[in-house]
């Protein structure tokens, strides 16, 4: 970032410095108001925890003796700033089924998310990026008609029927090991790499076999949108005075593109992958029940099954907050790549 900054002229590093603190100030009141909204929200769901705590066990002495033990018998103002300042410190709480630690529980199935994620962000913009450019050369030409035709049924496919048909690929037609439902491997630990490579290493290849079908899933939905959104603004950016300038000096078509028009077009795809992430969660959460992956989003299911409130709680919280931030260090991210934005 400093280094970005330095770049940057004086007036540009301002405009940057006040947007930036500008969106912390309005991350830090949007993380407030989804703390508000999440644990209040739980308290509207149908339901009586002291029945699914005590079953045949609840009556009124053991439901008052239940809620004070849990903290549950004061005012909801009170409880909300009891389990926030819990949150400020790092404990989420322990499940009131489970009583295993909900940090423990969401440590375990974060990760899983993310890298889902980060594959799945990886191979839609590998895909997106080259096609879309070459789309671009020759706007209504056969491949960029085509192209656009595909995409924009692939649009309108939701991930729980492509997943079934990659499955049915993949897995099933054309047996590719440790790639079907319940298969899943977790990444290996990276004290592995140093002591046993070869370990490491197999361990890892067979997570990324498991990976595979989700992160494909997820991949689709995210190039298709990536593709449309910059190709879009690569053929307006193409027409520009400058590229025809640059044109006219003899520069190949490839340094061109490269240069001087895929960084300009990069802004729009660079905030529409931070608005994806929302996406991506939501359709991980599907994804992960239908392949069961022990992610965020089978924890979430599992919790709900269960009634168990406060994991319930905790995971929609934390979701929400790794999708607000995440969506800030995009929003920044794009306004180093264009200053312009942090001026209007």
């Amino acid at each position: 970032m400093a280094l970005k900054l330095s770049i940057l002229n004086k007036s540009e590093r301002g405009a940057v410095l006040k947007y930036f603190t500008k969106r912390l100030v309005a991350l830090v009141l949007i993380i407030t108001a989804i703390s508000i909204g999440s644990f209040y929200m739980i308290h509207l769901l149908p339901g009586d925890l002291a029945t699914v705590i005590l079953g045949s066990g609840n009556t009124p002495e053991n439901k008052k003796k239940l809620f004070a033990q849990l903290g549950l018998d004061k005012g909801l103002v009170q409880q909300y700033l009891t389990w926030m300042s819990h949150v400020l410190q790092g404990d989420l709480g322990k499940s009131y089924i489970t009583n295993e630690s909900i940090n423990t529980s969401i440590a375990k199935a974060l990760p899983i998310d993310l890298e889902m994620i980060v594959v799945s962000q990886i191979l839609a913009f590998a895909a997106a990026i080259p096609l879309a450019m070459k789309a671009a050369k020759k706007p209504n030409g056969l491949f960029d008609r085509l192209s656009n035709g595909i995409t924009f049924g692939l649009l309108s496919v939701p991930s729980f029927i492509i997943v079934v048909y990659l499955v049915l690929l993949i897995a099933i037609k054309w047996q590719i090991p440790g790639t079907g439902p319940a298969s899943f491997t977790r990444f290996p630990e990276w004290g592995m790499l140093f002591s046993d490579t070869g370990t490491f290493f197999t361990a890892l290849k067979d997570n990324l076999m498991s990976l595979l079908i989700p992160s494909l899933t997820l991949s689709i939905g995210s190039f298709v949108v990536y593709f449309r959104v910059l190709r879009s603004d690569l053929i307006a950016t193409l027409q520009e005075e400058y590229i025809t300038m640059a044109r006219s000096k003899g520069l190949s078509r490839r340094r061109i593109m490269w240069r001087h028009a895929f960084r300009p077009s990069s802004v729009a795809l660079l905030g529409t992958a931070g608005i994806n992430i929302g996406g991506l969660i939501a359709g991980g959460f599907v994804v992960q029940y239908l392949l069961s992956i022990p992610g965020l989003g089978s924890l979430l299911i599992a919790s709900i099954t269960l009634q168990d409130y406060l994991v319930i709680q905790s995971t929609v919280f934390v979701v929400a907050v790794a999708v607000i931030v995440i969506n800030f260090a995009v929003d920044f991210i794009t306004t180093l790549v264009d200053p312009r934005i942090a001026r209007d």
